[in-house]
């Protein structure tokens, strides 16, 4: 699924974009990373129990968008991240060529993330699971960076 269908998925309308540029909303996704590999990992101790845990990180997941306050103002790093993420979503001829290879790199580096989570969660593995948290973390914040920087660009001009 491509960041269009998530952005549909979660039923992304103006007020949810606002919300989910809340700091929280953002610190708090990033938070249910390890969540969800513990829960996942959990399956060692208390078998399909396991599954309760997963499912309350998703339902925390597509909760998040709305649950804090809306950002009206980007002030913050985040806040004007996320702005700068719709604004992306919302005509991709706004980003320069040089800042989309960098967003194809970061793409790159996640996939490499998840699929070496994907290894260590499957071989019970700690060291594969955490590398690949991280790159995914730095991908992620990388990326928000780059965004940041797209809405403080358009907002100039």
């Amino acid at each position: 699924m491509d960041v269009e269908g998530v952005a549909r998925f979660f039923r992304m309308d103006d007020e949810a974009w606002r919300r989910h540029a809340n700091p929280w909303s953002v610190w708090t996704r990033f938070a249910a990373i390890p969540a969800m590999l513990l829960a996942i990992w959990s399956r060692v101790w208390i078998g399909w129990w396991c599954l309760v845990p997963v499912v309350l990180v998703c339902v925390w997941l597509v909760v998040n968008p709305r649950a804090f306050a809306p950002v009206s103002e980007p002030r913050s790093w985040t806040e004007r991240g996320i702005y700068g993420e719709r604004l992306w979503l919302e005509n991709r001829s706004l980003v320069p060529p040089d800042h989309r290879s960098v967003l194809r790199l970061l793409v790159s580096l996640g996939s490499v993330g998840f699929a070496l989570i994907l290894w260590g969660m499957i071989a019970l593995e700690v060291w594969p699971t955490v590398s690949g948290a991280v790159l995914v973390v730095v991908a992620q914040l990388w990326r928000i960076d780059r965004f940041g920087w797209l809405y403080e660009r358009l907002n100039r001009a």
